[in-house]
């Protein structure tokens, strides 16, 4: 038999996954595996379980949201092994599972997770860290590890959008230098993403058209510090439809990107608090991770 290691954050969404273990763990029995089941004793422990076991085993499965998610990656990555991941997303928003096209059901997740199917993804790199899908800084991207637990478990995303509207008052712009490619931007930025997904925060015209999770290049999105109440009516049309144009919103591919701040800055990264840095070092690690679809 193959040896499968299912790591899951209990506290996840509603908070639900622990009824279900049985049934999971039966399903991937039958697909031929040998299972051991982690369940996560606080954040940051699922980084360390995959990367201290990750060469242990033919297959780690995950069930969490996106922050779940990442540990295990960011674990895996920072181990240098090459094993294929399967994911049960059981969190608030879980936007690379909609863009993976992995079922929300948690049996037909499980099943999905056991299967012979597999894609070669792209991770991104900030600094000496990993993440999935998007790094993200400015307005409303501390809302997602800031929002209590308990309101997540009882609300869902609408937690989400309570505690966003609560910092509307509080948003200020951040003077930064740019550079991808050959290009340079100087400017105040109120929020930027880099992203490697079609969905971000449950919308799915955020990261624009054609997306393609195995290209080798992030969707980057950065929004200027608007001047007057003309320019802050443009700027919500054309983020969420491209073809509608706003000179404070700015929007290209690249697959590596450079952004200095003058004083430290908070990160998010897939979800999760990314620390603090005065200087983001962003690359696009091309199909570096396997995964189970």
């Amino acid at each position: 038999m193959k040896n499968l290691l299912f790591i899951y954050n209990p506290k996840a969404g509603k908070a639900s996954i622990g009824n279900h273990v049985g049934d999971i763990v039966d399903i991937f029995t039958k697909s031929g595996y040998r299972v051991t089941v982690y369940p996560t004793q606080c954040q940051g422990d699922g980084e360390v379980a995959a990367t201290q076991y990750a060469s242990e085993y033919d297959r780690i499965v995950c069930a969490g949201g996106d922050g779940t998610l990442d540990e295990i990656v960011t674990g895996i990555m920072s181990a240098g092994v090459k094993v294929p991941i399967g994911y049960l997303p059981t969190g608030s928003t879980n936007d690379f599972a909609r863009s993976l096209g992995i079922p929300r059901m948690i049996r037909k997740a499980a099943l999905t997770a056991s299967s012979d199917r597999t894609f070669r993804c792209d991770i991104g790199r900030f600094n000496s860290r990993y993440f999935v899908y998007v790094a993200a800084f400015g307005l409303f991207t501390d809302v997602t590890y800031e929002t209590d637990q308990g309101m997540k478990n009882i609300f869902g995303y609408t937690a989400y959008l309570a505690e966003a509207v609560k910092r509307l008052p509080n948003a200020r712009s951040i003077p930064l230098k740019i550079r991808y490619d050959d290009e340079e931007i100087i400017g105040s930025f109120i929020v930027g993403l880099i992203m490697n997904s079609d969905s971000v925060g449950g919308i799915k015209a955020i990261p624009g058209p054609d997306v393609k999770l195995d290209d080798g290049f992030f969707e980057v999105m950065l929004v200027k510090e608007w001047e007057n109440l003309f320019e802050f009516n443009s700027i919500a049309p054309a983020i969420l439809d491209r073809r509608k144009k706003s000179d404070n919103v700015i929007c290209f591919k690249c697959s590596r990107i450079t952004i200095e701040s003058d004083e430290p800055i908070p990160w998010n990264l897939d979800g999760e608090f990314g620390g603090m840095v005065d200087q983001a070092e962003i690359t696009n690690m091309r199909e570096a991770a396997e995964f189970v679809i």
